[in-house]
């Protein structure tokens, strides 16, 4: 049987649940998502709650956001494929502008956008402040489960594989020896990718304990920037997907995880991992 432990990504706090109550309404909704191709034990390390503060439990708006989540915002749209504006270019767009472009060509509906976007923006932002304590924390957690279940597969979501990420790299005995990353901000420039630890010098890596890293992601997924994945940015990424997951809702950890790329990946995952199958940094 597979041990896997799922790093979920943003817009997971189950208020009024425990830790544990939300970790495990979450292995239900990955392991149904999942499917029957297993067998797999899978664990959700649920860390959404050591990220909720006074100021993230409070409504999530764009007009809300502080200094550090609005530079965070504006480099992730810096980094999406805007259409140019105006004559001016895209510099021009505001943020709402950019969020209806996204409501209209990405996502369904502009409200849920605008919801996503902020939450997004938020909880990064609260993982990546350097005097929260939030980053140590909840890489601290993560690692922790992954270590109790004695997971042979991480598969991480959208922030979650930046928390999964960092966990690998600061615990290289941990005993997962697969790391499959969906719809991963790890490559978002000035946002993300300069910020990580340990930062790229200039590349990030696959951390030193794992023998294979899959990264999958829809080239419609607005969280997955740049689009041409992971590779160009981090040394030995062994298979960089980019394929239609789901035809709207690019971003949905259901949608991932049901697709027939995850399935391979598992498979792949199952038995021995020999040698050092990387296709190098500069694998597009």
């Amino acid at each position: 049987m597979t041990r896997i432990v799922g790093v979920h990504g943003v817009g997971n706090y189950r208020a009024g649940e425990s830790s544990e109550e939300a970790a495990a309404g979450l292995a239900r909704i990955w392991g149904s998502a999942l499917g029957p191709g297993g067998p797999y034990d899978i664990r959700v390390a649920y860390f959404s709650d050591l990220l909720v503060s006074g100021r993230q439990s409070g409504p999530v708006s764009l007009d809300g956001l502080d200094a550090f989540e609005s530079a965070l915002l504006d480099a992730w749209l810096a980094a999406l494929p805007l259409p140019e504006a105006t004559a001016a270019g895209r510099a021009t767009w505001a943020p709402r502008q950019a969020v209806s472009w996204i409501a209209r060509t990405r996502f369904p509906g502009k409200a849920a956008t605008e919801w996503f976007v902020a939450t997004f923006v938020r909880e990064v932002a609260t993982y990546l402040r350097a005097d929260s304590g939030m980053r140590a924390a909840v890489r601290d957690h993560v690692a922790q489960v992954i270590d109790a279940h004695g997971a042979d597969v991480v598969i991480a979501h959208s922030l979650g594989s930046v928390v999964a990420y960092e966990a690998l790299w600061k615990y290289p005995d941990l005993p997962a020896r697969s790391l499959i990353t969906l719809g991963s901000p790890l490559a978002l420039p000035h946002a993300v990718f300069q910020r990580l630890d340990p930062v790229p010098a200039p590349l990030g890596a696959r951390p030193p304990g794992v023998r294979h890293w899959t990264n999958l992601a829809d080239p419609g997924d607005i969280v997955a920037i740049p689009p041409y994945g992971v590779g160009r940015h981090f040394a030995r990424v062994d298979v960089d997907e980019h394929t239609v997951i789901s035809a709207f809702d690019f971003h949905r950890v259901r949608n991932y995880l049901a697709s027939p790329h995850v399935a391979h990946a598992l498979r792949r995952g199952d038995g021995p991992l020999s040698g050092d199958r990387s296709q190098g940094p500069e694998r597009a």
